[in-house]
């Protein structure tokens, strides 16, 4: 697991190894075992290596055997025993015990498609010398991160935004669009970033940059959904055990301590199982908890633990949270709206004291259908109004209903076709009914723009017909890699901890994607064949037969009391509302009334702090000119002495 980053000048322009001394040093944190570079010209790699395989010999970047080709690397390769295998007996000869050899190998005899060989998490860069060519790839789901930014005729790339923006703050212009579509769904969906010049690299996707011109192309996409139907459940919980149970098991690969993070549901209590399974010692399980017990899981947990004997690591937190959010902004290259990036964090600081690498249960939800948004309407997706019944009370009486009615957002909903019923759900705020919340000048900017119209083309050129296949479809394209992924990859990284994701191996996704949707829902249960699997393999019932949490936390609370202070302080701040994003009366009336108890639109609220921490925290640290210093919240520049390390 690494930090990968670099420079590529079409025109032979001088790449300086201090300029890429400075990108490497603002990934640190993803890799605090060492740096490596190669210079040579018009172009430069470099990276910071957090040691997992062949912790002597594996520094990068790696070259082939005549040096004609370089890599650097982010990511595991768990087939790359096998493809080293294959690779001698096709007559190339390896330095090292790495997987990030294989890469540079495969690329000499299959080009391109090299990455059609590969299983895992990866991000990586690799350098033709011969032809002057720089090949980027993303893995199929986007589990680790690549960016990337044209400027010139220089090509820049990285793990990280902040790497780029170390050598190149000009492209620090924001994106407007990108912004409005955080406001919507609290992250901001591929390719885009927060910043206009700069883009995200998509999932299964490829870049060639070569000759000056930037070209990519997708290699791989999920297949047509719901093709298999097994005979009958034995015969699919059997295929489910042997696949499920290859991917964990490959991703026990490591030559340091491996762990796992258990929040005691069903995802990650599967994966636990299947670990014990696998392993010769008792495997090493992290979870954390809260004092408020509606948001405590870890009484599931430790009955998980005990049932397979786990060596079991808890922590009930009590952060000091206006603390742990502003050091958390900090380390943000984008506006990032998802709560559980907290508790996210917090486990990963405590596991990375035991361990160097852990496996997740992330991605069973979006395999098997696992979130509440997935019931009721998508059980019976036809309107649940005649359409012109629904077009009149959205036009006519929504708009007259004092905001305290109760049930009043329930109709508007329901009285859309299930497409826009789904969108709005997916929207962290009904943005298109709440635009009092932000000003006139920045909406007018986009009169005619449609924010959710890269999801409604998702939901069209889904490979299903199935209104819930669909909408899998859809979360596994934009939530899981922009939200999910983005959360575990920079909370674990910002611990210099591995996460992996077994459930998301794309051997397993393709499988389960072909699966007939009646195995994952059935009689109004969720991942119905995934918690029949989880019984049979000794997980606790009480674990599997519960409602669901996932990283759940008293925020609600929080908000009206330890946090009150600071959200009207960020919100209502000349200097916030100066920005020209916010419409003061609208942020006014949304904090007066969840104050006194007339709403609950706390998630609302902690979007808009968040948006205004990264506009303090990181984006006015770009434009300075040593971008080691933060702004306080007093409003003045202090050198941070631990920003290098977020």
């Amino acid at each position: 697991m690494c930090g990968i980053a670099g420079v590529v000048d079409a025109r032979n322009g001088r790449v300086d190894s201090d300029l890429l001394h400075r990108m490497c040093e603002t990934l640190i944190h993803r890799g605090p075992d060492g740096e490596g570079t190669f210079v040579t010209g018009c172009t430069g790699l470099g990276m910071r290596r957090l040691s997992v395989i062949d912790l002597a010999g594996g520094s990068q970047p790696i070259f082939n055997e005549d040096q004609s080709a370089w890599v650097v690397f982010n990511g595991e390769i768990y087939n790359f025993k096998e493809l080293r295998k294959e690779l001698e007996k096709r007559g190339h000869h390896f330095r090292t015990d790495s997987d990030t050899e294989v890469i540079v190998h495969l690329y000499e005899d299959f080009g391109d498609n090299c990455v059609l060989k590969l299983r895992g998490m990866f991000a990586f860069a690799l350098y033709d010398e011969r032809r002057r060519r720089l090949l980027l790839a993303r893995d199929r789901l986007g589990i680790k991160p690549l960016h990337y930014s044209k400027s010139g005729d220089r090509l820049f790339f990285a793990s990280e935004i902040k790497a780029i923006l170390a050598t190149a703050p000009s492209l620090a212009e924001t994106n407007p669009h990108a912004l409005l579509q955080y406001f919507y769904f609290g992250y901001i969906p591929e390719p885009d970033t927060a910043f206009l010049h700069i883009q995200k690299l998509p999932p299964g996707h490829l870049l060639v940059y070569e000759d000056g011109e930037v070209r990519v192309r997708q290699y791989w996409e999920i297949p047509a959904y719901g093709t298999y139907s097994p005979a009958c459940e034995e015969e699919c919980l059997e295929q489910l055990d042997v696949r499920l149970s290859e991917a964990v098991r490959m991703e026990l690969l490591a030559d340091v301590p491996l762990g796992a993070l258990l929040s005691g549901g069903i995802d990650s209590s599967t994966i636990v199982a299947l670990m014990s399974r696998s392993a010769s010692k008792p495997v090493k399980t992290f979870s954390v908890g809260f004092k408020h017990s509606d948001f405590d899981e870890t009484p599931y947990a430790r009955l998980v633990a005990q049932k397979f004997e786990t060596e079991h690591h808890e922590l009930i937190l009590e952060p000091d949270i206006a603390e742990a959010i502003q050091t958390l902004a900090s380390s943000l290259d984008e506006p990032f709206g998802d709560s559980s990036m907290l508790p996210t964090y917090f486990v990963c600081l405590m596991a990375r004291k035991h361990v160097t690498v852990v496996l997740s249960g992330d991605g069973g939800d979006e395999m098997f259908a696992g979130y509440e948004r997935y019931q009721g309407f998508l059980d019976n997706p036809r309107p649940q109004l005649p359409i012109w019944a629904g077009q009149l009370y959205r036009d006519q009486i929504y708009p007259r209903l004092p905001h305290w009615v109760y049930g009043r957002n329930y109709a508007y909903s329901h009285s859309l076709p299930w497409q826009e019923r789904y969108l709005e759900r997916i929207s962290v705020v009904p943005m298109q009914r709440n635009y009092s919340m932000l000003s006139e000048d920045f909406l007018h900017s986009f009169s005619g723009v449609d924010p959710l119209l890269a999801f409604r083309r998702r939901l069209e050129v889904a490979p299903s017909g199935d209104p819930l296949e669909r909408v899998l479809y859809l979360d596994t394209k934009t939530y899981l890699p922009g939200d999910i992924l983005t959360k575990v990859d920079r909370m674990s990284m910002a611990a210099s901890l591995e996460a992996r994701v077994p459930m998301l191996d794309h051997v397993f996704v393709e499988w389960a994607a072909s699966l007939n949707r009646n195995w994952k829902t059935r009689d109004g249960s969720k991942k119905f064949i995934l918690t029949k699997f989880a019984e049979r393999i000794g997980v606790p019932r009480a674990a599997l037969h519960r409602p669901k949490q996932g990283f759940a936390l008293p925020l609600l609370h929080w908000m009206r009391h330890e946090l009150k202070d600071m959200v009207l302080s960020l919100l209502l701040e000349p200097r916030t509302l100066q920005r020209g994003y916010f419409n003061e009366t609208g942020i006014r009336h949304l904090l007066d009334s969840f104050f006194c108890g007339q709403t609950d639109d706390y998630l609302a609220i902690w979007r808009l702090m968040m948006f205004e921490l990264w506009q303090r925290n990181f984006l006015e640290a770009c434009t300075m000119r040593d971008s080691r210093f933060l702004l306080t919240s007093s409003g003045h520049w202090e050198q941070d002495e631990n920003l290098r390390k977020i």
